[in-house]
This record gives structure tokens, sequence and C-alpha cells, in this order.
């Protein structure tokens, strides 16, 4: 599991994959079997910012690129636009990541995950 207990359950995924469609986007990176995931919310409106929802990456391939190559892409699905996400505040490879992409923090939300951490809410300005 990617997210230990804060991993998404088998209803999510099935509700996930059920509202597929053109403002939902899910990349899958693959070596032989799945190493990570990208999931995107693209509003069909080009002046609505882009949610990037969840990205994850399996233990044993994390800092091989894997991520990078998954963000690479989701960010190709919506050039130009707006791009929002947030990340658990002491996430440091992930914030690491995101800052490489040209993120930038833009507010927080105190108290937002389980145990109290802080949400840093992240955007990216123009998508390439």
């Amino acid at each position: 599991m990617c997210f230990g207990l804060m991993a998404w359950s088998t209803v999510a995924w099935t509700t996930e994959f059920e509202r597929l469609s053109d403002d939902r986007v899910i990349l899958v990176a693959d070596e032989g079997t799945a190493v990570g995931y990208l999931v995107l919310l693209v509003p069909a409106a080009a002046e609505d910012p882009v949610d990037l929802l969840r990205i994850a990456v399996a233990p044993e391939v994390r800092r091989t690129g894997v991520g990078g190559q998954l963000l690479t892409a989701g960010l190709r699905r919506c050039a130009g636009r707006t791009v929002l996400l947030e990340v658990a505040a002491g996430n440091e490879s992930a914030g690491a990541l995101y800052r490489g992409f040209g993120f930038e923090e833009i507010s927080r939300r105190k108290g937002y995950y389980a145990g109290g951490e802080d949400a840093v809410i992240m955007r990216l300005e123009n998508a390439a």
C-alpha cells in the first residue's frame, strides 16, 4: 500500500473508476505490474483549475523517477491550465517533487489530516 492507513479502499477505487469521464483521468505507471498512479479532475471549462487528487508510487520503486513520469504525463493532459493540489505538510519528498515542477504553496489548512497535520495547498499556473 502506498498510503498505509490513508490508502483508498476498494469501494473508493470502484467509485473512482465508475466516475471516469472526460473530466476524470487516471494514469497508471506500469513496469510489468502497476507501480504508481495519478488521478486528476479536469473540468471542461478551461478557466476552472484542474485538481490533482492523488499520486502514489509503490514503496519499492520510489525515488526512481516513476512519480515524476506520472506527474509529467498528467501535466501534459492539462497543458496551459492551473493545477491545484494539497499535500501533507510533513510529506517532504512529495513537496519537493511538486516544487521541482514549479508548484508554489498558496495556503494551508490547519489540522486537516488525521493526527492534526496541516495540508499545504499548492498551485501551478500554466501547466506544461
